[in-house]
């Protein structure tokens, strides 16, 4: 692995320690970019599942060997010294998490739990920053969604504003060529009746979503008084087979969750998924390609599409590294932050290195 350099040039740095937690389709995307970064060195891997334990890293991301092995214990990764882990399990464990902060360990994770701390629990933000504070680390949350596009693209529209009506940030996403049934049919209920989907589905943006949107409602002097979250949906008209299956006439196939912050009673910022499996919908809605559009109601009014440039074909190969890789490029600065939980009020514009 080749070094970084100092502002000299002269003397050559040691390259950033990392470990890789969790192996899924985000994980080993980043797994083989942590391998392949020519100012990283991997030095651990855990993996979730006995069949995975024990592999060469390079085994998970189709690349050579790495003389590095995968492990399911907390102990061996700690022991390991990394700089910073790469935490990306489905959901985060404060235990684990606590742990790594205290060996001194610095956290990038895809978890969305610490987006915006003060609307952590008191208990779990406490823990968290006592951790960061016994081991001198810091710990940040991001990904592409939340993260690029609810935070690092809003600011950078909202730069040349100077009042703000209303940002709202659309995402859609086409799941027809998913083939993931227990996703799609079972967990977020695709094709059942709409009476039978439970009101709780569609509210989860807030916890998804909220944290993020809150910080960036700070950043700009507008703190939010509350956030309200709910969700809709439409049904198809006619009998339609997607690759996980198919959905019969008058059953959900496309849902809306919108998450809405309100500072003195109007609505200033917004986050809309529209997730679809078909665009013929009853009622009709107004679907976009799989991507975002934000658009800013403001003295600058701005829209901006962003589209991915791929099949559907290639959706399932692709679409992890728009999560995974920037939690990568933003390892070196969470290790170089103050310790703590860190927003991206907090740090510095994540570039990456590509060379």
């Amino acid at each position: 692995m080749g070094g970084t350099f100092s502002s000299d040039e002269t003397e050559p740095t040691a390259p950033l320690r990392v470990a890789q937690w969790a192996t899924g389709n985000i994980g080993s995307r980043s797994l083989r970019h942590i391998i392949e970064h020519p100012e990283m060195e991997l030095v651990g891997v855990f993996v979730y599942g006995a069949d995975k334990v024990g592999l060469d890293a390079g085994d998970l991301c189709e690349l050579a060997p790495t003389g590095v092995i995968t492990t399911d214990r907390l102990d061996t990764i700690i022991a390991s010294r990394p700089d910073c882990v790469l935490y990306m399990p489905r959901a985060a464990d404060v235990d684990v998490v606590c742990a790594l902060l205290v060996a001194g360990i610095n956290v990038v994770s895809t978890c969305g739990m610490f987006h915006h701390p003060p609307s952590m629990p008191d208990d779990i933000r406490q823990r968290v920053e006592g951790a960061c504070a016994t081991g001198g680390a810091s710990i940040h949350s991001t990904g592409s969604s939340p993260g690029f596009i609810s935070e690092a693209l809003p600011l950078v529209l909202l730069s040349i504003q100077r009042r703000l009506d209303r940002l709202t940030i659309d995402e859609f996403a086409d799941l027809s060529p998913r083939n993931s049934p227990e996703l799609l049919l079972e967990v977020m209920g695709f094709g059942t009746p709409p009476a039978d989907l439970h009101p709780a589905r569609l509210e989860h943006g807030r916890d998804s979503f909220g944290p993020s949107l809150q910080t960036v409602a700070d950043m700009v002097g507008l703190s939010l008084d509350r956030l309200d979250a709910g969700g809709e949906v439409a049904v198809t008209p006619r009998t339609v087979t997607i690759a996980a299956g198919t959905l019969e006439a008058g059953t959900v196939a496309a849902q809306r969750v919108t998450v809405a912050g309100i500072k003195d009673g109007r609505e200033v910022i917004r986050f809309r998924a529209t997730w679809y499996c078909c665009r013929d919908l009853e009622p009709a809605w107004d679907l976009g390609d799989t991507g975002w559009r934000v658009s800013v109601e403001g003295d600058a009014p701005l829209e901006l599409d962003v589209r991915m440039p791929i099949t559907l074909e290639q959706m399932a190969a692709i679409t992890p590294g728009y999560t995974a890789n920037r939690a990568v490029n933003a390892v070196s600065v969470v290790c170089a932050a103050p310790p703590g939980i860190r927003t991206v009020a907090d740090l510095p514009a994540i570039v990456p290195v590509l060379g």
